[in-house]
Order: structure tokens, then C-alpha cells, then sequence
């Protein structure tokens, strides 16, 4: 609830445009949600103002930055996209019992492949099954190149991986 007052950790040398505090509700900086707006993505909504109320340096003797942007919270869609466990040759502790929300207790993921016909075309959005992961499209990602926004790594969704206990892919399923 409004109003947001927040307190970063700065582990670089600048705070970002983007900040993933939760992939439910990242903080953007106003030249982000500004772009954002001018450009037509979809996504985001919300782009509630933000109070920082203290930046922390994690590095030792690192400086506090001389100038904080100014950031705005926004809330990430959660579409109608479902990710493929077979496909993504996830490693899962349960079967999925809610195809709705398909959550389960995903133990590794080998590449991210959505199965057919569920997208709706946003340009950044959670999917069902993978409720934590963020997803965006090449239109979002020439968008953060474009305008130089800072904060954002992108990873290929067929070269995603995620294994924590190194289990390995799942099997595909023969024939």
C-alpha cells in the first residue's frame, strides 16, 4: 500500500533502472517507466511513486552515489502463458495438481519453452508454472539496449538453466 519507502543495497558503482527486489513488483527509474510509456510496451502496469530512503554501499568503502534516481514500483503480468515442464525438461518434486497455476515444486529447469497458444503477447510477463522467472520478448530487450538502461541481464530462453542441485535435465519422454 501507498506510500512505498524503500532502502537499497548498492553493489556496483551506480543503482540501476531496473531493480528485481521481488519479480512481482521491480522498481524502474523514472527514465525507464517514461520510455516505457512512450513506447507502448505492455507488461507493467501500476508505476506507483517510490521513496528511497537510504542506499547502503555492500562493498567496503565504497561510496553512497551522489545523485539516487527516482524509481517507480510496477506490478509484472501474470498471463496466460504456461510454460511446457516437458518441453522445458524440468525436474519436478510433484506432479502439477492446479492447471491453473500450475505450481509445483520445480527442482531444475533446462531451457524455457511455452507451450502453444497460451501467450498473449505481452512484452514482459510471469508464466504459469514459473511464477519467480521473468520473461520478455526481443522488443523488450532492444528496448533496454536502446536506451541504455542498466541492471538487466538476457538470457536466450532456450539456454536458461536453472539447477541448483545440478539433477540435470529431465528425460524427454520416448516416442
Amino acid at each position: 500500500m501507498p506510500p512505498y519507502r524503500v532502502k537499497l543495497e548498492l553493489h556496483g558503482e551506480e543503482l540501476g533502472d531496473f531493480i528485481k527486489k521481488s519479480p512481482y513488483h521491480p522498481l524502474v527509474s523514472e527514465r525507464f517507466a517514461e520510455a516505457w510509456r512512450a513506447e507502448h510496451l505492455t507488461g507493467l502496469e501500476g508505476f506507483h511513486p517510490v521513496e528511497v530512503v537510504r542506499v547502503r554501499p555492500m562493498k567496503k568503502g565504497a561510496r553512497r552515489p551522489d545523485t539516487v534516481p527516482h524509481y517507480v514500483v510496477v506490478s509484472t503480468a501474470y498471463g496466460r502463458a504456461a510454460v511446457d515442464l516437458v518441453l522445458n525438461r524440468a525436474r519436478i518434486a510433484r506432479p502439477i495438481t492446479c492447471q491453473e497455476c500450475r505450481s509445483t515444486n520445480i527442482q531444475a529447469v533446462h531451457g524455457i519453452v511455452l507451450e502453444p497458444g497460451t501467450w498473449s503477447g505481452e512484452d514482459i510477463f510471469r508464466p504459469r508454472g514459473m511464477p519467480g522467472t521473468l520473461l520478455v520478448t526481443e522488443r523488450f530487450k532492444d528496448f533496454a539496449e536502446q536506451h541504455g538502461f542498466t541492471n538487466m541481464r538476457f538470457t536466450p530462453s532456450e539456454q536458461f538453466v536453472w539447477d541448483p542441485s545440478h539433477l540435470g535435465p529431465a528425460p524427454l519422454p520416448s516416442g
